[in-house]
């Protein structure tokens, strides 16, 4: 059994993670200077796999601490 939530990025530090459980992820995105917020609720199987892919730290998820989400989430504010 999973804790959540549960960070990850993708390992190009495109894309910023937070899993909330086995359905709900926030996701960040880093297109040039901007930030874009998604909120994804995994209805579909292709969502819920890549939720699964992100749990294990299948390639190209990798691991992160809350605190550099979190960094990544509050430049939202400023972008």
């Amino acid at each position: 059994m999973s804790v959540f939530p549960q960070y990850r990025k993708l390992i190009n530090n495109k894309s910023y993670y937070r899993i909330e459980d086995d359905n709900h992820f926030t996701e960040i995105q880093l297109i040039g200077k901007k930030a874009f917020e998604l909120k994804i609720h995994a209805v579909q199987f292709p969502e819920k796999l890549k939720i699964k892919d992100m749990l294990n730290c299948e390639e190209p998820y990798i691991r992160i601490e809350q605190s550099e989400f979190d960094r990544v989430y509050n430049s939202l504010k400023h972008s």
